[in-house]
């Protein structure tokens, strides 16, 4: 049976993710944190902080439709042609990677110290490296090359480490291959879709035995409020990107990680 506490909770996290999914500081971190400090613990194996990011996604589809149309029924023209392939490079890494040790990282590496610990280290390099003069050679997602593409996707897969940030590490990469920050930006973004998709539902085929009819409510009330709190973030996040630089986010991760140490300690 739905208890209204639980639905309640649903629908902060749900909120909660959708606030974090695009921006560099770690939605794993804060949903499972905050899963933790509300006492959300109903639902088994991390599977409602994971797949309500589809309602991230969804946001996403939303907010680019007209290029994801073109996409689709473009795929004639060679610059679509083009995109695909680099999502498709970009993607690999990750699912190469997730299918071999997703288990493993699950199993060790899901703790509050860990994330505090790459929050720490995530934010000091994203104040290093965005400090770093760099000369962009990719002004926008479709100058992108293959090989490029493809090495923004091995940055995303220390994102599997939770507390790195997935749109971090693809924006911090993509900064460092030589994207200027909104490409890089938007670039995580597309590039979140099919990861992100393909984690939700492996994670639904591996724990199907928690998919009660509670279970199922609960997750599809926290997905609708990720989708609703994310469309907001989207839009400002690529406006805030066009005029200023990462560090920010750095410091609140920074702060973040050092606060989760001091409480667990």
């Amino acid at each position: 049976m739905l208890h209204f506490a639980d639905l309640i909770k649903a629908i902060f996290l749900g909120i909660i993710e959708g606030l974090t999914e695009f921006i560099p500081v770690s939605s794993t971190a804060h949903l499972l944190i905050s899963s933790y400090l509300i006492d959300f613990q109903i639902i088994k194996n991390c599977l409602f902080e994971i797949v309500i990011q589809f309602g991230a996604i969804l946001a996403i589809c939303i907010i680019y439709r007209q290029k994801i149309y073109d996409i689709i029924f473009g795929l004639k023209k060679k610059n679509q042609q083009k995109f695909i392939l680099n999502l498709i490079f970009a993607f690999l890494p990750a699912a190469m990677f997730g299918a071999l040790f997703h288990g493993l990282i699950k199993q060790f590496l899901f703790s509050n110290f860990v994330i505090a610990i790459a929050l720490i280290l995530g934010g000091i390099l994203m104040i290093v490296i965005d400090h770093k003069p760099r000369e962009s050679k990719f002004e926008s997602v479709d100058d992108i090359n293959p090989l490029t593409a493809f090495y923004i996707g091995l940055f995303q897969c220390i994102a599997m480490i939770p507390g790195v940030s997935r749109s971090g590490a693809t924006i911090i990469g993509g900064l460092l291959l030589g994207l200027n920050r909104k490409s890089a930006t938007e670039f995580s973004f597309f590039l979140a879709i099919p990861t992100i998709a393909a984690a939700s539902f492996y994670d639904l085929l591996k724990n199907s035995s928690e998919l009660t009819t509670t279970n199922i409510e609960l997750i599809f009330v926290g997905l609708l409020a990720s989708f609703f709190s994310a469309i907001l973030v989207i839009k400002w996040f690529i406006k805030f990107v066009s005029k200023h630089n990462f560090v920010p986010f750095g410091i609140y991760r920074i702060a973040l990680g050092i606060l989760i140490l001091f409480f667990i300690s």
